[in-house]
């Protein structure tokens, strides 16, 4: 006889101040990702491109070992008088 005890977490209400949303919906994008193997170095703009690459490519022997870099883009510089 098997017996199988199910345990609910309990979920924090919206009200709680632990309960979290997010800050903003304005793209996430300070970051670039640099995706390095034994054969191919390439850097991609967003997270999303990155996971991409990866999920096409992760059975490949190509790119065993492979890693990514995350890797902060530059600032615009402004253009005139400070």
């Amino acid at each position: 006889m098997v017996l199988m005890i199910f345990m609910m977490t309990k979920l924090i209400s919206s009200d709680d101040p632990r309960y979290f949303t997010e800050t903003t919906d304005i793209p996430y994008d300070r970051h670039r990702y640099k995706i390095v193997s034994k054969t191919k170095t390439i850097v991609v703009e967003s997270w999303q491109e990155a996971q991409e690459w990866w999920w096409n490519n992760c059975h490949s022997p190509t790119i065993k070992g492979a890693v990514i870099h995350v890797i902060n883009k530059p600032k615009k510089k402004n253009k005139g008088f400070s």
